[in-house]
């Protein structure tokens, strides 16, 4: 795309928090993360997310809302999915959702899968889960990632988003490049690469980089969400600072913009993203891990807020 033409992107309105776990269900003590919104009826949406419970493990469960009014929900929040993978494996510590689409009369959820480290506080693998039946259950498709380290990719993968457009499937996700110590502490620096495939399971990986960090600065690029839109991929993404981003208001998690028209090479416009924090309230300290669609010619993203979700997450609607 010419660094010339730009899409300016109108601004978001937002709507207001949607969810935030009680605490009452003892898989769901804190934290409602990644949500990913899977459009079951013209009525009703359901939305996945990651929760935690006391020990901090994450979980896969959904509430539905009204479609209508995605404020409203009609159903509060399931059982998880799925249980914890069976130790040893590469989600026995937790998973989030990313990405979910129908194929061939499946719905294939695609999620994050999490390890506890020793060196490192974790490792995170891509795992698929598929619904045979509409999306009421879901079996793992294996007990290995999808994703995983391997040679020329030697830390971690995360956060897919996975496109399948005439026999060819892409998977933009986040991938780690370093962790480096940040005054005592191992921090993660990653960003976006991609990756293509004939079936949605077997990618090949050729470390092509989708949106690279900006700057020596940038400390993080994540949580791809890509719509192929009048012959034009446009994502949006999160990104971050390399120090002190959990408290600091101008390194902390913001919501950016890129376009591209092969889906390989973009062209980053994070002033186009047309959403940032708010002035006060549950999304005001960070923005983060977008998620956007389209429902009877409107864009809506549901996205988290403040401590990467802790508050919840929320939405906002483009005319």
């Amino acid at each position: 795309m010419n660094a010339g033409t730009q899409t300016i992107q109108q601004k978001w309105i937002k709507k207001g928090l949607v969810y935030r776990p009680s605490g009452d269900a003892w898989w769901a003590r804190s934290y409602a993360t990644e949500p990913t919104v899977d459009l079951i009826s013209d009525k009703v949406w359901r939305v996945y997310f990651g929760t935690r419970d006391e020990k901090n493990r994450n979980r896969i469960c959904f509430i539905d809302v009204d479609a209508r009014d995605p404020s409203q929900i009609l159903r509060d929040i399931s059982e998880p999915i799925l249980p914890l993978g069976r130790i040893g494996t590469f989600d026995d510590c937790g998973m989030m959702p990313s990405w979910i689409f129908d194929h061939d009369g499946k719905k294939y959820l695609y999620y994050t899968a999490w390890n506890v480290r020793n060196t490192v506080p974790y490792h995170l693998s891509i795992g698929l889960a598929i619904s045979k039946d509409g999306g009421n259950t879901f079996e793992r498709f294996s007990e290995g990632p999808i994703f995983s380290a391997t040679h020329t990719e030697p830390y971690f993968s995360g956060t897919a988003c996975v496109l399948a457009d005439r026999g060819l499937w892409r998977c933009w996700y986040t991938s780690c490049t370093a962790w480096e110590v940040v005054g005592s502490s191992p921090e993660p620096r990653y960003h976006i690469k991609v990756a293509e495939s004939e079936n949605g399971i077997d990618w090949r990986r050729t470390g092509t980089v989708a949106i690279d960090y900006e700057s020596p600065d940038e400390g993080a690029v994540g949580r791809p969400s890509v719509l192929l839109e009048d012959g034009v991929f446009k994502m949006w993404y999160c990104y971050r600072g390399g120090t002190d981003y959990r408290t600091n208001l101008k390194t902390s998690y913001r919501i950016g913009y890129a376009e591209s028209e092969d889906g390989i090479k973009w062209h980053r416009m994070d002033d186009c993203a047309g959403i940032d924090v708010s002035s006060e309230g549950w999304d005001s300290e960070m923005i983060e891990y977008p998620h956007v669609f389209e429902h009877e010619g409107r864009k809506y993203m549901f996205y988290c807020g403040n401590k990467f979700g802790m508050s919840g997450f929320g939405y906002a609607v483009q005319p």
